[in-house]
């Protein structure tokens, strides 16, 4: 009974953090694919043109991805235990979000929106910033 000896509330902190942890992971590997891509387009192209073709090659790519692995993980929600249930639907629904929203919208979008800024410290925030101030002279 989960009211006795306090295991529900055990196990309601154990999924959710084992939930926050995949959710982590997941939105960091996620990430990696597509801002590489964006860092080597924006040595060649800017900032801004950089993020707008990375996002372009990658966005079907990590769209697939995230849509593969949301329905991987609902299939927990078919098996009996309901801890199983609970893990696969809150990873699944936190992997589309992260793949709809995040990779989608607010990454390519802060990328754009904070330019060169976004890969302090390194070169690439110093250089990249002069060759964007210089095209739009």
């Amino acid at each position: 009974m989960p009211g006795r000896g306090g295991h529900g509330r055990i196990t309601l902190v154990a999924v959710a953090v084992v939930v926050a942890w995949l959710a982590v992971a997941l939105g960091i590997d996620h990430n990696i694919f597509p801002m590489s891509r964006v860092r080597e387009e924006s040595v060649r192209r800017g900032i801004r043109a950089g993020v707008l073709t990375g996002l372009a090659v990658t966005g079907g790519v990590i769209t697939s991805a995230g849509i593969v692995l949301a329905a991987t993980f609902s299939a927990l929600a078919v098996l009996p235990p309901v801890v199983l249930v609970e893990l696969g639907v809150a990873v699944a629904v936190g992997v589309l979000l992260d793949t709809v929203v995040v990779r989608s919208l607010l990454v390519p979008a802060l990328a754009y929106d904070i330019g060169p800024r976004i890969w302090w410290p390194g070169r690439l925030s110093r250089t990249n910033g002069e060759r964007e101030a210089h095209d739009a002279r």
